[in-house]
């Protein structure tokens, strides 16, 4: 790693996260999220034109699905 790369970001590290980044993290498409994001099962906050989603709302949601299973 030389000096002028940035530290690599862990889910602890950022309170938000784009779309294209919630669909990485829980391993499903885009679309797919934005099906969750219209359904309702996960929620979102706009920054400009930007669709985010805050940490907590994506934790709370990945614990749903434990108690949903």
């Amino acid at each position: 790693m030389s000096a002028t790369s940035p530290p690599e970001e862990t889910m602890n590290d950022k309170l938000l996260y784009r779309v294209p980044e919630v669909a990485s993290y829980l391993s499903i498409s885009r679309s797919k999220v934005y099906e969750l994001l219209k359904s309702g099962a996960l929620t979102s906050v706009h920054i400009d034109r930007t669709r985010l989603v805050r940490k907590s709302d994506l934790e709370a949601y990945v614990d749903s699905l434990a108690v949903a299973s």
